[in-house]
């Protein structure tokens, strides 16, 4: 796939992050993970994102993240495109990004380095490296110490060919329209938030429809009906299950730092696709708020 093939997928429909499969001692279960991918791959979504951020990508080695992407890819050719997730230190994510490549994966999204705070210069530096140390396509993740401004993504454009893709994990509305604005129609945009449901309606209005839904790990039918409602400007839906389920999930959300994560995994566990258990540092979801979270599933009724 070239990087134009994967700035077209990124165009339209629901993209999500599966979950990475472990078992009780924490080690990557493979048989676990191909059978949670095929559970998946037939609900319509248009890509999904092996070893993103819901799949724990900053607790994995380097063998496992090669294993997973292996998995992912073999299990979903034919089925649904499969973006990989690579970031950390400059050069760790260059042998993820290249590692993924190999691997057959139809691009990469590249997650935040590492800790450290960086100039614009630095960043656009970063992000440069790993682009040209790969052919297929590269969507840039803008969240927590990687925060590009519009005129270091327009200068990224210029030198990189193959970034055709920008998410935003910021949720700061003037900056995402300045984005949009200054680059127009050079990247494909996908909304990128915690719980990016809650989000989706403002985002569609700046001209940016598209999001990645963590909850498509649990209740994937109601995930695509909540896209749909946001792609037809269905208000009445949207506010039904905003009011009803989106909104009580962030009272759990907001709980604990990590729980956007764990709770996903959770709610796995309720529907009968057990993950496994989050690595540290996440932790886990009390059985109290395992309970409120099998409520609200429960409510919404077969997926």
């Amino acid at each position: 796939m070239n990087p134009q093939d994967l700035k077209q997928i990124m165009s339209s429909g629901l993209l999500s992050f599966p979950l990475t499969d472990f078992d009780a001692n924490g080690d990557f279960n493979p048989k676990g993970y191909a059978a949670r991918l095929e559970w998946l791959a037939p609900y319509g979504a248009s890509a999904l994102f092996a070893a993103g951020g819901t799949g724990e990508f900053f607790s994995l080695t380097g063998s496992e993240y090669a294993e997973i992407i292996k998995t992912a890819v073999q299990t979903c050719r034919g089925k649904v495109p499969i973006i990989a997730g690579a970031g950390g230190p400059t050069r760790f994510a260059i042998a993820c990004a290249q590692e993924a490549e190999r691997q057959g994966a139809h691009g990469i999204l590249l997650l935040p380095h590492y800790l450290t705070e960086a100039s614009q210069e630095g960043l656009i530096n970063h992000v440069e490296q790993v682009c040209k140390s790969v052919k297929f396509g590269v969507i840039v993740y803008n969240r927590s110490v990687s925060k590009l401004t519009p005129e270091s993504l327009a200068i990224l454009a210029d030198r990189c060919p193959n970034l055709v893709g920008f998410k935003d994990g910021v949720g700061n509305i003037e900056l995402m329209s300045s984005i949009f604005m200054k680059m127009g129609n050079r990247f494909s945009y996908l909304g990128g938030l915690p719980t990016a449901e809650v989000y989706a309606a403002a985002y569609k209005a700046l001209g940016t429809p598209v999001y990645s839904s963590a909850v498509f790990n649990f209740i994937p039918r109601t995930a695509m009906q909540f896209y749909e409602a946001v792609r037809t400007d269905d208000m009445a839906t949207q506010h039904h299950l905003l009011r009803e389920f989106f909104h009580p999930l962030l009272n759990i959300r907001n709980r604990k730092q990590g729980y956007a994560v764990s709770m996903i995994k959770a709610g796995a566990r309720i529907v009968g696709h057990d993950a496994g258990p989050v690595r540290a540092p996440l932790s886990e979801l009390t059985p109290s708020e395992c309970e409120e979270l099998a409520a609200l599933i429960a409510k919404l009724g077969s997926q």
